[in-house]
């Protein structure tokens, strides 16, 4: 009987190197994103072509829901929340609906979509969660203030749960990428992203976290350097951790 996976915001970017990945070890996938033209284009490549493409915009309250209806019978065994985006400005000035998006989208249906997911992998004694947080979950982050906030949510959250579930046969990770080559900088902001440094592929950071959940490892950080400033931030006061992310957040948009 073939395994089954899904991938939320699997139609791009880094979640579409996870649906790579999980079709190579012959997984049956369901891939959720909220973009009908990524999911239509990715049908003419994706072979065998036997894999599920579900329309669903996860920063709505009712998503998870809805998704789960629709897989419960499926035996989910492996879920990747990969869904996520950024947006620059200060917070008195973003406005209230992207931010109550962003919060739904990274904290609530996030942890929604786990909860339904978990509660059969518990039932089973089987199964694998990866949650997709960031670099920037270690840190505060002045002008994406709510992005870092709730990636660290996420960080946390998952840390928590993976230690919850550590006498089952349950692995339950965390990946957190730095910078990474796709559309999620165009989204930030309309002002162009001017750092390109230390910017990684969407295939090199999907395989690490892949292999780091398949290998039962709780926290995954792609890159030197990303283990580097995640280290600094450990050793730094939190008021100069804080200045640098502002420095460097104005270098790159301004």
């Amino acid at each position: 009987m073939m395994k089954t996976s899904v991938v939320t915001g699997g139609a791009s970017g880094i979640g579409l190197e996870f649906v790579k990945l999980l079709i190579k070890d012959n997984y049956k996938v369901f891939i959720v994103d909220k973009n009908q033209s990524n999911l239509d284009e990715i049908k003419d490549y994706l072979k065998p072509n036997n894999h599920e493409y579900i329309h669903e915009d996860l920063s709505l309250i009712k998503s998870p829901e809805k998704i789960y209806k629709k897989l419960k019978s499926e035996n989910i065994d492996i879920l990747i929340n990969n869904a996520g985006f950024g947006r620059f400005g200060k917070f008195h000035e973003t406005d209230w609906d992207t931010d109550e998006k962003m919060i739904n989208l990274h904290v609530l249906n996030t942890t929604h979509l786990t909860k339904l997911f978990l509660n059969d992998m518990v039932k089973k004694n089987e199964g694998k969660i990866l949650n997709v947080s960031s670099v920037a979950a270690f840190q505060a982050g002045p002008l994406m203030s709510l992005y870092y906030a709730t990636k660290a949510y996420i960080l946390h959250f998952t840390e928590a749960i993976a230690n919850e579930v550590s006498d089952k046969n349950i692995c339950i990770s965390v990946l957190c990428p730095g910078q990474t080559k796709t559309n999620f900088q165009k989204n930030v902001s309309s002002k162009k992203n001017k750092i390109h440094f230390n910017t990684a592929s969407p295939k090199k950071v999907a395989k690490l976290g892949y292999e780091s959940l398949k290998d039962n490892i709780t926290i995954s950080i792609p890159g030197f350097i990303n283990k580097f400033i995640v280290f600094l931030n450990r050793i730094l006061p939190r008021s100069v951790s804080t200045k640098i992310v502002r420095y460097i957040q104005e270098k790159n948009r301004n």
